[in-house]
């Protein structure tokens, strides 16, 4: 059994006067374990179909199932809790609080979960250990480089143990070596710790990071062609 699911997923929505449908009966197919890249240009459905999966918004017709969970069936507020528990969200433009340092940035997942205090600290220094930034921990997101912000960012995402990562254009602030960086970082969490992770991006250096590529253009998905060297 597959750990996600989409079957005949459409999506739309109102853009003035005119109604945009990002998403026209998308099925997919995802194994624990992969790492996923979406591929396709702006406007094309990758981010509502990352949110869909997340939980963070529901299709107009057609199911998701992640693990044993049709999200359908989910409240907003039972859709919240599963979300904490299950998903762990990588942002484009990092969504770090200006004013906790990494540390707290790192932490604030797990104040939605009863735990002492030295089990929070267990894993927050196992997460920034993981993404190579223990010795940055009492710096500030202002004091970091955009590479380093994306990976406190990462950090987050992983410190609960999600059964899922969601990754929303990780790159796309970043320059060539930073992005190569946190490219290898979500590779190595994939193949080292068996993290599942969907990850949608513009760059087509992804691809060879990936174990599997997936194109989206006007609301159909279709098998990557080309990866890159």
């Amino acid at each position: 059994m597959s750990f996600i699911t989409l079957e005949g997923v459409t999506k739309s929505y109102r853009l003035g006067e005119h109604l945009v449908t990002p998403l026209q009966d998308v099925s997919l197919e995802m194994e624990k374990g992969e790492l996923l890249v979406l591929l396709g240009p702006s406007g094309s459905g990758k981010s509502t179909l990352l949110n869909l999966v997340a939980g963070i918004d529901r299709p107009d017709a057609g199911s998701i199932t992640v693990g044993d969970q049709d999200l359908s069936s989910l409240s907003r507020s039972a859709a919240a809790d599963w979300r904490a528990r299950t998903i762990g969200y990588v942002f484009q433009d990092y969504s770090l609080v200006p004013v906790l340092t990494a540390y707290e940035n790192v932490e604030i997942p797990l104040w939605l979960f009863r735990m002492s205090r030295t089990e929070r600290h267990r894993r927050v220094s196992l997460a920034l250990d993981a993404v190579g930034l223990s010795d940055r921990h009492a710096h500030l997101p202002k004091q970091l480089s955009g590479g380093q912000q994306q990976r406190v960012a990462i950090a987050r995402a992983i410190v609960a143990d999600p059964d899922l990562i969601v990754a929303d254009e990780p790159t796309g602030n970043l320059d060539e070596e930073s992005a190569q960086d946190v490219l290898h970082l979500l590779e190595r969490l994939n193949k080292e710790r068996g993290k599942t992770i969907m990850m949608v991006t513009h760059d087509v250096r992804a691809v060879n990071r990936g174990t599997r590529a997936l194109r989206l253009d006007k609301g159909r998905l279709t098998q990557f062609e080309g990866a890159t060297s």
